[in-house]
């Protein structure tokens, strides 16, 4: 598959078959997304897998997470109106054979930083989404679907503890062999979003 076509074929999947993924495989797909570019060659990014038995642990703490989130007492307060589609996102990666935190090793999750910190932030954030790009088209390569998953932020400081990281947890990206092919969404037409100058 040319690149091109990936890019153009790449869908979220959200039901997958029970089948297992090789770890030699797993290991190919984290290698593309070490290949993303990366702000000042940083390479800001590190990889948790979660699989097996740990699986059931980690849908537990994003489960309790949630909950935390229902009462009012969480990070986002004013976010209740998608708990519910979070809910569903955790029955996907409940499904899902294999899931990966992807971690900013350069920064934690600051909320009073100076410009400095933000401008590096928003270059680290910006490597790591191209990491997370790869990670995604490596996957279709191999016949392997995936979400690319920020749903993890209702169960975040549950998660950091988990995880046992002070680091920026940026995403997660749940992969396993598709059980559906989606049919792409609707895209915005190009004189919509590009402005030549």
């Amino acid at each position: 598959m040319n690149i091109i076509d990936a890019i153009v074929n790449r869908r979220s999947i959200r039901t997958f078959l029970e089948k297992d993924i090789d770890r030699a495989i797993l290991e190919k797909i984290l290698t593309a997304g070490m290949s993303a570019p990366s702000a000042k060659n940083r390479q800001p990014w590190k990889f948790i897998v979660i699989a097996n038995e740990r699986k059931h642990d980690m849908i537990s703490i994003i489960k309790s997470g949630l909950e935390h989130e229902k009462s009012g007492a969480g990070l986002l307060p004013n976010f209740k109106q998608y708990i519910s589609s979070a809910e569903h996102t955790v029955k996907i990666m409940e499904e899902a054979p294999v899931t990966l935190f992807v971690i900013n090793t350069e920064n934690v999750f600051l909320l009073n930083q100076t410009a400095e910190e933000k401008l590096f932030e928003m270059a680290n954030i910006q490597s790591i989404g191209a990491s997370i790009q790869n990670i995604l088209l490596a996957a279709l390569e191999y016949g392997i679907g995936s979400l690319w998953i920020c749903d993890i932020y209702f169960a975040y400081h549950e998660l950091r503890t988990w995880l046992n990281t002070e680091q920026q947890i940026i995403a997660a990206v749940s992969l396993g062999y598709p059980n559906e092919t989606p049919f792409p969404r609707a895209r915005k037409r190009i004189d919509a979003i590009v402005e030549w100058k």
